[in-house]
């Protein structure tokens, strides 16, 4: 009965889809579809790239920590954890948890431990963070989650603002360092490579290092996909078009109000260039609209949802979360951040996000493509309809449960089943059939968002 029905999470549901401790073993790896717009497991099952942000997730927690962070998000159903090797805040001269640092700085030259012939004064200690690292992706390996690694975050390349220091200046120590980190982690099975860490790419000698870093990287693991992350209001396209290292495309739509329209960085990417796209960055649930806390106006759960939803619709390859409290790894509260990380653990946004996977794997998962010939448009972006379909199917979200016009004329001629699905819940509450002509489509109730899911 689609009544109260929820759809069937691809964990666990007894469909012959395999839990997250099994993908390892039984999927081996990550590709890209052949028709290259999403991304699939090596024997052709679809991949839902569903991740959080964690960028300090090495740099600030202990190992308890850690088990404790990685296993509510595993049970949350997320299947990528994104996290800097070399954090964002302090995380070159500021220790780990243990008071461990990443490496060594000596004449501006990059020092690493087990690098052949190197040796300097600290290397047990930069040895230790590694190792640290090293456990952190094995432990989230043994729960089915891949690790999003950022081999340094931004300022280590782009000091445009944080803490710094601009480590890698040259094509040379980007290669090496790259070199390094790719031998480092290429036998493990869920790597997913993030180059970038929100700075824009101002030149020719930083794309030299990027590219360097890349290919230092390639020239010890060809195995794992590998992406960009770019810089506020701003997509990979905009600084590394057809670069042959990038696997698929990410935006960051940003905390701010151009966040309202971040399907339009998922449908320029998209005509950019043919790969699979993802908006890796859009608002956090909990983070101050347009970076103001003075306002009183904190991005919740229905931003989060209105984000997914309309990336998913315009193609996106899967959906990214983000909360405030928790990308940082808060301890204590202040105006800016309304909740530690772990009561920000617990979000509703976060537990609503497998919603969003399990709804686009209850139908053909690789037909899907924006279709916005189906609904007729309001003017305020904010009440951006988006759509999409396969062959038989076809996928509206109202973002603010308002009416749709809607031309089921255009879908075939005869009559279209629609049945509709709460994203709060999951849950399909209501069920009707309408001719092939144009009709207003009216959610069950008003005032919060709805996916029509039309079948015919």
């Amino acid at each position: 009965m689609l009544e109260q029905q929820r759809v069937m999470s691809r964990r666990g549901n007894g469909l012959g889809m395999f839990n997250g401790l099994e993908w390892r073993d039984k999927m081996k790896g990550l590709k890209v579809h052949q028709e290259k717009h999403y991304l699939m497991w090596e024997d052709g099952t679809p991949f839902f790239y569903l991740g959080d942000t964690a960028w300090e997730l090495f740099h600030r927690l202990d190992r308890e920590e850690v088990a404790e962070y990685l296993e509510r998000r595993a049970a949350q159903g997320f299947h990528v954890v994104q996290a800097a090797a070399l954090a964002e805040l302090d995380g070159i001269y500021m220790g780990n948890a243990y008071g461990h640092r990443p490496l060594v700085l000596e004449e501006g030259r990059v020092c690493l431990p087990g690098k052949q012939g190197e040796s300097f004064s600290g290397a047990e200690e930069c040895e230790a963070y590694w190792k640290h690292v090293d456990w952190v992706v094995h432990r989230a390996g043994e729960l089915g989650l891949f690790i999003g690694i950022l081999p340094c975050w931004g300022d280590k390349w782009n000091k445009k603002w944080g803490c710094g220091p601009e480590i890698f200046l040259d094509s040379d120590s980007a290669y090496e360092y790259g070199a390094w980190i790719g031998e480092r982690y290429r036998g493990d099975w869920n790597v997913i490579w993030i180059l970038g860490g929100d700075r824009p790419v101002e030149n020719e000698g930083q794309e030299s290092v990027l590219d360097a870093m890349a290919a230092g990287i390639r020239s010890r693991d060809t195995r794992h996909l590998m992406t960009f992350h770019p810089s506020g209001a701003s997509c990979s396209t905009d600084f590394l078009k057809c670069k042959p290292y990038i696997d698929f495309n990410c935006c960051q739509s940003g905390h701010g109000l151009e966040g309202y329209e971040s399907w339009k960085f998922i449908g320029k990417m998209q005509e950019e260039e043919e790969k699979p796209c993802l908006d890796m960055e859009p608002r956090y649930e909990g983070h101050p609209a347009c970076f103001q806390p003075e306002y009183g106006v904190f991005w919740g759960e229905r931003e989060v949802r209105q984000n997914g939803y309309w990336n998913l619709l315009q193609g996106a390859c899967g959906c990214v979360y983000g909360n405030h409290g928790v990308w940082c790894f808060c301890r204590e509260k202040d105006s800016g951040h309304l909740k530690t990380w772990r009561e920000g653990l617990e979000e509703k946004g976060a537990g609503q996000m497998r919603y969003m996977e399990q709804l686009r794997l209850c139908r053909p998962f690789f037909e899907l493509r924006p279709a916005p010939e189906l609904v007729e448009q309001e003017e305020w972006c904010g009440q951006y309809i988006a759509a999409a379909r396969g062959d038989k199917y076809a996928f509206l979200y109202t973002p603010y449960g308002q009416e749709m016009k809607v031309h089921l004329e255009k879908m075939g001629d005869g009559p279209v089943q629609c049945s509709w699905f709460d994203p709060a819940d999951g849950v399909f509450k209501k069920k009707e059939i309408w001719p092939p002509c144009p009709v207003v489509l009216r959610p069950p109730d008003a005032g919060h968002d709805w996916v029509a899911v039309l079948d015919f």
